[in-house]
């Protein structure tokens, strides 16, 4: 069993955010993480091109007792099967710690344990209150009114009273002794499994981060999300909007996720990429130069403003 690992659960649809993500962990893997990749039993043909850049190919039917053929809290069983094996993953001895990533993740510096790990044995747990998502309409009109309810359901059931209610969206690291926890002192007792908890709420970050500040299984060393996470077209381009590199965003992150459940309509789009070349997946191109221009004019007016009223 390694202390830490990776863990990316996908599918064939989207086997090219995986090449991607894999790319990236190929140049910045700087002290060789073991890297697990798990699909359904009918797609292992269409990755076997890439079983060389991970440590080890697993199929779903190796979790098969765990998980569910029919949908879940309106969620397919791909969907709901993806989060079960997220929090199962454990139970195969492979890693004590995992960082949980998404297909359409993409790392964008160098890293190590070191950038998820507190210490050899802690991972870092990242949290947030998430109040600029709140404050942000789009994201909450079509998201947060519907999401934030269900998160309190899990923070209610766990019997967590503590406020504000911190958890992470995704790209977290799991404990294999939280999630024993979980299941020992949680699941169990209640005669649930997976599949019942996740009816009650499909997030599964959350089951795990709720869980551990109830439990304390294990210390608590606090840490802000180290991947930048785009929810929405919006977000993005205001993001490339303020000319903020590749290079600028690593001194902050390790990472960044263009959320392909927005994003996929135009492709894979790439981080990396030049910013009018990401702009212009999002808008026609008579957008594309207004939104231009207001963002010159903008730095314009800060470049001639006086000294004294410069920020």
């Amino acid at each position: 069993m390694t202390t830490f690992a990776i863990l990316i659960k996908s599918h064939a649809p989207d086997l090219p955010y995986v090449e991607r993500l894999l790319a990236s962990c190929r140049r910045h893997n700087r002290t060789d993480i073991p890297v697990y990749l798990v699909v359904p039993d009918e797609d292992r043909a269409a990755f076997a091109h890439v079983e060389n850049d991970v440590t080890e190919l697993l199929a779903d039917s190796q979790f098969g007792d765990q998980l569910t053929r029919t949908d879940v809290a309106g969620f397919s069983p791909g969907y709901i099967n993806q989060e079960i094996i997220k929090l199962c993953f454990w139970e195969t001895g492979l890693a004590e710690n995992y960082l949980c990533l998404d297909s359409d993740a993409e790392f964008i510096r160098d890293f190590t344990a070191a950038d998820f790990m507190a210490d050899e044995g802690t991972p870092f747990t990242f949290l947030s209150e998430d109040a600029r998502l709140r404050a942000e309409p789009e994201y909450y009109n079509e998201h947060w009114v519907h999401r934030d309810p269900r998160l309190r359901r899990i923070q209610a059931e766990i019997g967590l009273a503590e406020s504000p209610l911190l958890t992470v969206h995704g790209q977290a690291v799991f404990s294999a002794a939280v999630l024993r926890s979980f299941r020992d002192d949680f699941l169990i007792p209640r005669s649930w499994d997976y599949v019942a908890a996740l009816a009650i709420a499909p997030y599964e970050p959350t089951w795990y981060s709720l869980w551990l500040q109830q439990s304390r299984a294990i210390p608590i060393i606090m840490k802000e999300p180290v991947f930048r996470t785009f929810h929405n077209a919006a977000q993005h381009i205001d993001f490339l909007l303020a000319d903020i590199s590749r290079e600028d965003a690593a001194r902050a992150y390790v990472g960044v996720i263009v959320n392909s459940n927005y994003s996929r309509g135009a492709g894979v789009v790439d981080f990396g990429s030049d910013r009018v070349t990401n702009l212009a997946a999002y808008l026609p191109e008579h957008d594309l130069l207004a939104a231009a221009a207001r963002s010159a004019a903008a730095r314009a007016r800060r470049l001639l403003a006086p000294r004294s009223s410069r920020a």
